[in-house]
C-alpha cells in the first residue's frame, strides 16, 4: 500500500482565519495618502477603488510585512517607495492589532472541520505563516469548543488549550533569510515535524504559498477564497477548492489530494 502523507502545514491568513490584513493594508494606505502622504498622492497611480482584492491576493498575501509594503507602493508607483516601506508597516500593524483585539476576524469553519479530521487521521499539523500576528488570532479559537459545538470527534484534541496549542509545530512569524515564494518556511515546517518534505501537504490561499510549497517538494492544496481558482491552478496547486469542506480526507492516506466524489 502507497505510504500516506505525514505531515500537513497551514497557512494562517485566508486559510484558517478570515483576518483583517487586507482591511489594515488597504485603510493604512488610504489614511497615508489623505494625510502625511497627500503631497505624492497625484504622483502614484493609486486611488482607494483601486485597491482590489485581487490587488491584495497577486501583489501582498502570502508575504511577510516589509516585503508585502513595498509590494503595494511599488505597484501603486509611490515615489520613494523603499523609503516609506517603514512608515507603511508600522501604520497597517497598529491597524490590524486593533481590529484583532476588537474581534474583527473569524475562523473559517470548513477549516477548523478539516484541521479536526487530519488529526483525527493522525497526520501531525503545524501553522506556518509569514505573519507575525498569526499567534493573536490562534490563540482565540477553541478547537475543542467548535467540535462541541458542531458534534465533531474531538477525543484526540486536548481540552481547554487554543488552536495555536493544538498544532503539534508552530513557525508563524519568524524572521526567515527568505520570504514565500522560497519554500525555507514549509521546509522548515517539515523539520520540525520530523517528516521529510515530499511527505507533506501545505494548505494555501495564496499564488506565492504554492510557489513554495511546490519548491520544497511538497504536495500543494490551494483554498480559493477570493475567486482564484486559476492564479492558483496557474501557480502549479496539486489541487484547488473553494472550500477545505470538500477534500477526500481518506484520500491522503494514499498520498493523495483528491476531491470528493459528487
Amino acid at each position: 500500500m502507497a505510504k500516506g502523507f505525514e505531515g500537513a502545514i497551514f497557512d494562517v491568513d485566508g486559510v484558517l482565519v478570515d483576518s483583517p490584513h487586507e482591511r489594515a493594508w488597504k485603510d493604512s494606505l488610504r489614511e497615508l495618502m489623505e494625510t502625511e502622504w497627500a503631497d505624492i498622492r497625484d504622483r502614484t497611480t493609486w486611488s482607494d477603488d483601486r485597491f482590489t482584492p485581487q490587488v491584495y491576493q497577486q501583489v501582498m498575501s502570502g508575504k511577510p510585512r516589509a516585503a508585502g509594503a513595498l509590494a503595494a507602493l511599488e505597484h501603486f508607483e509611490v515615489p520613494d517607495a523603499k523609503a516609506r516601506v517603514e512608515v507603511y508597516g508600522a501604520h497597517k500593524q497598529d491597524m490590524v492589532i486593533k481590529l484583532i483585539e476588537a474581534g474583527e476576524f473569524e475562523a473559517y469553519p470548513d477549516a477548523l472541520r478539516f484541521v479536526l479530521a487530519v488529526k483525527a487521521a493522525g497526520i501531525p499539523t503545524a501553522a506556518a505563516s509569514s505573519s507575525k500576528n498569526a499567534g493573536l488570532f490562534l490563540r482565540q479559537i477553541r478547537l475543542d469548543t467548535f467540535a462541541a459545538q458542531n458534534g465533531l470527534s474531538h477525543d484526540f484534541v486536548t481540552p481547554g488549550l487554543s488552536l495555536l496549542d493544538s498544532f503539534d509545530a508552530d513557525i508563524s512569524g519568524r524572521d526567515f533569510a527568505h520570504g514565500k515564494p522560497h519554500p525555507e518556511i514549509f521546509l522548515t515546517g517539515a523539520a520540525e515535524l520530523g517528516v521529510a518534505p515530499e511527505d507533506c501537504f501545505v494548505v494555501e490561499d495564496a499564488a506565492s504559498g504554492i510557489e513554495a510549497a511546490k519548491a520544497g517538494r511538497m504536495s500543494a492544496l490551494g483554498v480559493a477564497r477570493a475567486d482564484d481558482e486559476a492564479l492558483l491552478a496557474a501557480a502549479r496547486a496539486d489541487l484547488v477548492v473553494t472550500s477545505l469542506d470538500e477534500i477526500d480526507v481518506a484520500a491522503l492516506g494514499r498520498h493523495v489530494l483528491a476531491g470528493r466524489a459528487s
